[in-house]
Formats: C-alpha cells, sequence, structure tokens
C-alpha cells in the first residue's frame, strides 16, 4: 500500500485537468452514501467526519477532525484517505487528505461556475483568505477570462499577503484588496465566499442581474454566508441534496422560514454535469450553489494522485 503525501498530490493534480476529471466522474457512475459529522462533544465545535464513496475502479473512505480552536503547533484540519480496490476489495493507498480537499473544493467551484457563470465573466470576487483562497483562484482563472480579482478578508494583512502572492503567479490578472463587500459585490460577475462566518456576509440586493454566487464556507444548518433574499431571487444549484439538505444553512433557513422549498432547488452538481438539468440560460439570471463537500470528489482527488504516482513509478 503507497503512502502519497501533500507534495504529491500536488504535484498530481492541476487546474484546468483536475477540473474536466471531476465533471467526467459526476457524469459517470458511483455510490455515495450520506457523509456522516460527528460533534465530539455537546456544545463544542470540534468534530470528527466519515466520507464514503465507490465506483466501478475504487473504494475510498476519507476521515478527518476538525479542531476549529487549536493553536499553534497543531492544525485545525487533519485528514486521511483511504483507497481500496473495486474488483479484490485490496488496500491501495494513503492519501493525504488535507491538500485533496483544497483542490477539490475549489475544482467543484470551479466545475459549477463552468455550467452556472457567465463565459464572459471578467471579475471574482473571493470572500476568504484562509488556505483555500488560493486553490479558489487558480481553480476559477482557469476556467473563466478572469481580469480582475477582489479579494476581501477580515484581517487586512492577510488578504493582501494573498493578493501579493496571486499576483506573482497570474500576472495577466489584476488584484486588488477589497474594502467593502457591498461595493466588491456590485463589480462581481462571481462572488464566492469560502470564510466560515457565522454571520451573513452577502445581501440579496447587493447582488447584480448575471452574477454567480457561490458559497462553500459554512457546514452548519442554522448558519449561512449569505442572506434568504440572495436565495429567494437566484436559481439554486448543489453540490449533493443529501448533504446540503443536513447541513447547508444557507437553502435551510429559507425553508424553515416558508419562503423557500426544496423543490425549488433547480438541481444537484451531478445532474448539471450529466444534462439532466438546465444550467445558466441567459446573461441576466442569477445562480447560486451551495456545497458542503462530498466524498465523490474526494475519491477523484485521491485516486488520480495515486494513478498519477502509479504511473511515474513504473516508468522509471
Amino acid at each position: 500500500m503507497k503512502i502519497i503525501s501533500a507534495e504529491e498530490v500536488h504535484e498530481a493534480l492541476k487546474y484546468p485537468d483536475f477540473v474536466n476529471i471531476l465533471k467526467e466522474a459526476y457524469a459517470g457512475s458511483y455510490t455515495m452514501p450520506p457523509r456522516k459529522v460527528f460533534l465530539l462533544e455537546e456544545g463544542s465545535h470540534d468534530a470528527f467526519a466519515l466520507l464514503p464513496s465507490w465506483n466501478d475502479n475504487v473504494i475510498g473512505v476519507k476521515s478527518f477532525t476538525y479542531f476549529p480552536h487549536n493553536e499553534d503547533p497543531y492544525k485545525s484540519l487533519y485528514s486521511k484517505i483511504l483507497l481500496f480496490d473495486r474488483k479484490h476489495g485490496e488496500p491501495l493507498a494513503l492519501v493525504d487528505g488535507t491538500s485533496v480537499t483544497f483542490f477539490r473544493t475549489a475544482g467543484v467551484s470551479a466545475l459549477s461556475s463552468q455550467f452556472l457563470s457567465r463565459e464572459d465573466s471578467e471579475t471574482l470576487l473571493l470572500l476568504g483568505t484562509g488556505n483555500l483562497a488560493r486553490f479558489l483562484i487558480r481553480a476559477h482563472a482557469s476556467v473563466r477570462p478572469l481580469k480582475n480579482i477582489l479579494l476581501w478578508g477580515r484581517t487586512k494583512a492577510n488578504a493582501e499577503a494573498v493578493v501579493a502572492d496571486m499576483q506573482k503567479e497570474l500576472h495577466d490578472i489584476e488584484f486588488v484588496v477589497a474594502d467593502d463587500i457591498q461595493t466588491a459585490c456590485g463589480q462581481a460577475d462571481i462572488v464566492v465566499a469560502a470564510t466560515g462566518s457565522p454571520d451573513i456576509l452577502v445581501q440579496g440586493d447587493w447582488i447584480k442581474e448575471g452574477t454567480h454566487t457561490d458559497f462553500l464556507g459554512n457546514h452548519h444548518a442554522d448558519k449561512r454566508e449569505c442572506d434568504t433574499e440572495l436565495v429567494v431571487k437566484s436559481k439554486v444549484y448543489l453540490d449533493t441534496y443529501v448533504n446540503c439538505f443536513n447541513e447547508a444553512g444557507e437553502v435551510l433557513v429559507p425553508i424553515e422560514e416558508g419562503v423557500f422549498k426544496k423543490e425549488d432547488v433547480k438541481g444537484e452538481l451531478a445532474e448539471l454535469c450529466m444534462a439532466k438539468v438546465k444550467g445558466r440560460e441567459n446573461d441576466s439570471e442569477i445562480t447560486l450553489f451551495k456545497s458542503v463537500g462530498s466524498a465523490l470528489s474526494d475519491l477523484v482527488g485521491a485516486n488520480h494522485a495515486f494513478q498519477s504516482l502509479s504511473k511515474l513509478q513504473n516508468a522509471s
């Protein structure tokens, strides 16, 4: 059984190729039971989770711990993905799950944008300066002709650090630290929120016609990164029905308020990839994508890293 490090995952997964690999996987045959998230203590945010899935070739399960109040030298997130051969059940690899999570979360965000944002989208507003920020920028820049990226963070110094890094990497895009979310929303063609904020950050009346919005930071049924008005005025899509209807406050709160129904959701990511539902149909509609994470994308990322490493080793 191979042990695959974070560095090896970074070598194997590249955008936009990985976005295309995800699209093919979601359009194919797979099984994905609901993910299980366990709070380790009542009233605490410390959690342990299991995300199983399998397709015709491989079985996988991601396990992760989330301790948001950890301090140095400990990280808030630790994750591993265990892969098994589908035909015989033989263990194949133990893959660094944290790096795969970053790649697949950003990859799914970019994949949804291919269906839901305007093809001529030039300005991205990213809310959040954490570990995901750089991955999200790379992924979205690989699928849309971005000319401007606005970055907002609660700590301006963190936003400035991300902007400085990415400006060196993506020379053709202009990066700006956004001081005011409302103003930045009015300039953006795509708005991506990856903050984990317990408070609403984006309001519906800030979003102009033709904008695609994407909320991926919140995993709590009673929390949300956007208000009810934005959900009601948007065409809403989810990464998975089963997980979002358990964890995504962005849709669950409006449902509880009686102004939105589960049936109002236009589709989930797999249905978009299989062309069972339509994505954006004109340049004026507002679209909203909500994701909480899915085991299939973990499986695909880990297996691609494993297969790539195996080919390199066999070639040498």
